[in-house]
C-alpha cells in the first residue's frame, strides 16, 4: 500500500519534490521565492500523474496537461508553470527518473502579459479590506498585517513571505525587502502597518527562535510560503464581506492608490521595485483623471 502525504501526494513523490528542492537551491541556486512557485507547479504536476510509473510519460502527457491546466491560468501564469515544469522534466531526466526529455515537448504559452486594464480593488473594498481587524485571533492579527502591508506597500506574496524580524528598523521607521533577482532594498514604514504589525508581534506571534516574522500559528512554527499568505488574503476578504482576490490584486491596488493620490508613475515604479519602466506604465490606463486631459473633442462635436 502506497502511504500518502498531507499534501496528497505519495511518499514517493514528495521524495522526488525534496530532491528537486535540493537541486533548484544547490544546482540552479534560485531564489527562495523561484523555488516555493516550482514544488508547487511540480506538485500539481505529479499529483496529476500519481499512481503511474514516470517512466511511461510520453509528450503526449505533457501536452494534454498543459491544454487542461493552462486555460484557467493567466497568460502570466501559464509562462510562469511553464517554466517551473521545464525544470522538473530537466531535472527528472538528468536524474534517470524519465529516460526521454520530455522538457522539449512543454509548449511556451503566448499571448502578452498585460492585454487589459490591471485589475485593482475599488475605494469601499479596500477599505473594508483594511478596516478588518483580524477578529482579535493569532491568526486574525497576522493575516490582517499581511494583508495590510500588501495594500500599502505594494508587496508580493513571497516578499511578505520572506521578511525577517530583523528586517523592521523600527528607529529609522523603515523595512528591508528582499525582492526578485535577490534585490534587497528599503521601504519606509507608514504608521498604519507599523500598527498592525506591532499588534501581532505583541498579541499573535508565538514565542520561538525562528526569526521570519509571519509564522505558523501551530507547530511546527515556521515561516510561511507565499501560497499560505494567499490563502490569507482569501480568509480576510470572507470576514470583511469583499470577494476573494489573490495577494497580486491587493499590489495592483496599492498602485492605484497612490496615482490617484497624486504619485507619479515613477514613485510608483520606485514603491513597487519594478525594474521595467514598461510594466510600471501598464498603470497609466487605470489613471482616468491623468487621461481626461489627453482626450480630444469628437470631431463635429459642438463641445
Amino acid at each position: 500500500m502506497i502511504e500518502h502525504s498531507a499534501t496528497g501526494l505519495s511518499g514517493r513523490s514528495e521524495a522526488l519534490v525534496e530532491d528537486f528542492r535540493r537541486w533548484l537551491t544547490v544546482e540552479r541556486r534560485l531564489a527562495p521565492a523561484t523555488v516555493d512557485h516550482y514544488l508547487w507547479a511540480a506538485r500539481l504536476f505529479l499529483s496529476a500523474f500519481e499512481g503511474r510509473d514516470l517512466q511511461s510519460l510520453s509528450a503526449g502527457d505533457v501536452l494534454e496537461y498543459a491544454a487542461r491546466q493552462w486555460p484557467t491560468f493567466s497568460v502570466a501564469a501559464a509562462k510562469a508553470s511553464a517554466s517551473a515544469l521545464r525544470s522538473l522534466l530537466r531535472y527528472c531526466y538528468l536524474n534517470g527518473v524519465i529516460d526521454r526529455q520530455l522538457a522539449l515537448a512543454m509548449p511556451a504559452p503566448s499571448g502578452p502579459y498585460e492585454r487589459g486594464l490591471p485589475r485593482y480593488l475599488g475605494l469601499a473594498d479596500l477599505a473594508a479590506l483594511l478596516a478588518d481587524q483580524g477578529d482579535e485571533t493569532v491568526v486574525g492579527r497576522r493575516d490582517h498585517a499581511m494583508v495590510v502591508m500588501m495594500a500599502r506597500l505594494g508587496l508580493r506574496a513571497g516578499e511578505v513571505a520572506g521578511l525577517r524580524l530583523d528586517d523592521l528598523d523600527w528607529r529609522a521607521g523603515e523595512v528591508v525587502i528582499r525582492g526578485k533577482g535577490n534585490r534587497i532594498e528599503r521601504l519606509p514604514l507608514p504608521v498604519d502597518v507599523g500598527e498592525a504589525l506591532v499588534a501581532y508581534l505583541q498579541g499573535g506571534r508565538p514565542p520561538t527562535k525562528c526569526r521570519a516574522l509571519f509564522l505558523r500559528a501551530r507547530p511546527p512554527l515556521v515561516g510561511l510560503s507565499r501560497h499560505v499568505v494567499t490563502q490569507a488574503v482569501h480568509r480576510v476578504c470572507a470576514r470583511a464581506g469583499v470577494s476573494p482576490v489573490g495577494s497580486h490584486r491587493l499590489r495592483h491596488s496599492a498602485a492605484t492608490s497612490m496615482l490617484r493620490s497624486g504619485a507619479s508613475l515613477g514613485e510608483v515604479g520606485q514603491v513597487l521595485r519594478q525594474r521595467s519602466t514598461y510594466v510600471t506604465s501598464l498603470y497609466a490606463k487605470v489613471d482616468f483623471v491623468a487621461l481626461r486631459a489627453l482626450a480630444r473633442p469628437w470631431p463635429g462635436d459642438a463641445a
